[in-house]
């Protein structure tokens, strides 16, 4: 986040328009099964990342 000048989550919420719900989720990885594809999406536009270098499937 420090790399493209985001300081906290409040910062991220109005940068990348996600809810502050959905934001924790991911930090804390809690039900993150439930987390939309138009989430990820608008944190790769945010940070400007493919999705590859947001999320890594492990096979269980």
């Amino acid at each position: 986040m420090a790399d493209h000048r985001i300081d906290d989550i409040s910062d991220l919420m109005v940068k990348s328009g996600i809810s502050r719900n959905s934001i924790n989720k991911l930090y804390r990885e809690t039900n993150i099964e439930s987390i939309k594809l138009e989430t990820l999406f608008k944190l790769c536009n945010t940070f400007k990342c493919k999705l590859s270098e947001l999320i890594e499937y492990v096979a269980s």
